[in-house]
């Protein structure tokens, strides 16, 4: 399986937001996010500190992505910058 990479919730909504997902609320830190084909989840946004990796399995299966999807969008993006 594919290491998955150490984000910021910041990283995070960015990744969703690329993939098509829109804020639709946040309740204080937690960010919700709705795809327009019904996927959603929700993201904690806590300044300086990394979302932990159970989570982020979390997250990745909530979006309907695979591992592999996941990390090759980040290194996509890390590519960008």
């Amino acid at each position: 399986m594919t290491k998955l990479p150490i984000l910021k919730g910041e990283e995070i909504v960015k990744l969703l937001q690329r993939l098509g997902f829109e804020i639709i609320r946040q309740k204080g830190s937690h960010i919700f996010l709705r795809h327009s084909d019904g996927r959603k989840t929700v993201v904690p946004v806590h300044k300086g500190q990394d979302i932990d990796r159970g989570l982020l399995r979390k997250i990745i299966r909530d979006v309907e992505l695979s591992y592999q999807e996941f990390s090759e969008l980040v290194q996509r993006q890390n590519r960008k910058r």
